[in-house]
């Protein structure tokens, strides 16, 4: 398929075009920051752009993997990201519409599940770790950047009830490189470990759900999911893990704590969110490869850590400026 991937330049991008290469797919990149996987330059915001790429390449499906993410926050005004995030969503939506294309995968984000009241965590007084699934809400996005992708899916779902565009809305959880610009308590690899155990996934990983989302649109027609690492926890063992979760990941890992001493890491006290993945294993027929477990082996064996942590990486955007 001649497919148009969107944010090619950025941290996904660079991974999922040569990926989806692999499948034989012609990938046209569209971005706003040059990169090697980036053949058009511009934003989706730029309808007559995004009316001349679909005409030029002659695209057949969509992967819109570009947004203005929550780092962005800092930099952007508020109507930027309903610009990009928002009225570029519906852009490429119509284009799509209009080109007959039978496929349309959005990279969304479990952030926008994600309220200040279930932030606050213990803290907060929350009692058990909230367990997120598809089905969980009302949903409390708690910035600009929440709201915008919010309402992106929402957009997404009324395309596809007035065209009957397929489409497959992908809620990842992190998988960036980067320190993360709120924590600064334990050290990065130390927090994306953690991670692993209820809110992260590799990138590789997340190119691969793209990929299954891709083949599977035209038989769901319409579905959201969340796309994570699986946890290894079961729901029954929420109210623990707010309360104890260094018991509770013992019961999974006796031999965590061990391993996590020897590295110099610290276990999460705490765990205030986890999101579950089950239905798109289900439904897509994908799972994550790497896993909590998988960062254990690599602790064992003194092998490589099977993520990537950058402390340099910056994005496209912020690296153009700056040039």
């Amino acid at each position: 398929m001649r497919i148009l991937l969107t944010g090619s330049s950025g941290w996904l991008g660079r991974f999922l075009a040569p990926r989806l290469r692999r499948d034989g797919h012609e990938v046209t990149g569209l971005d706003i920051a040059p990169g090697t996987e980036t053949q058009v330059l511009g934003s989706v915001a730029d309808r007559p752009l995004v009316d001349r790429v679909f005409a030029e390449r002659a695209i057949e499906a969509v992967i819109h993997a570009g947004a203005l993410h929550k780092p962005d926050i800092v930099r952007y005004p508020k109507q930027a990201f309903l610009d990009v995030n928002v009225a570029g969503t519906l852009n490429l939506l119509e284009a799509a519409v209009a080109a007959g294309n039978d496929r349309f995968v959005f990279t969304s984000t479990t952030s926008l599940m994600i309220s200040e009241k279930i932030r606050a965590g213990k803290s907060g007084g929350a009692e058990e770790a909230a367990w997120l699934t598809e089905d969980f809400g009302p949903l409390e996005p708690r910035n600009i950047y929440g709201v915008s992708k919010r309402a992106a899916e929402q957009i997404c779902g009324l395309v596809h009830r007035e065209h009957g565009l397929p489409i497959i809305v992908l809620r990842t959880s992190r998988f960036f490189p980067e320190e993360d610009d709120t924590h600064r308590d334990l050290g990065g690899p130390n927090i994306k470990a953690n991670e692993f155990l209820n809110r992260r996934l590799t990138v590789e990983d997340c190119a691969e759900a793209h990929v299954a989302a891709l083949g599977a649109a035209p038989g769901i027609g319409f579905g959201i999911f969340i796309v994570s690492a699986p946890p290894p926890f079961i729901r029954e063992e929420a109210r623990d893990l707010i309360n104890d979760a260094p018991a509770v990941i013992g019961r999974h890992f006796p031999e965590a704590a061990e391993l996590y001493a020897r590295a110099g890491w610290t276990l999460p006290a705490h765990i205030d969110r986890v999101y579950d993945p089950g239905l798109a294993e289900r439904s897509l027929g994908f799972r994550c490869r790497t896993d909590f477990a998988a960062i254990l082996r690599a602790l064992e064996t003194g092998g490589q850590l099977p993520f990537a942590h950058d402390p340099s990486y910056v994005s496209p955007i912020v690296a153009e400026e700056r040039s």
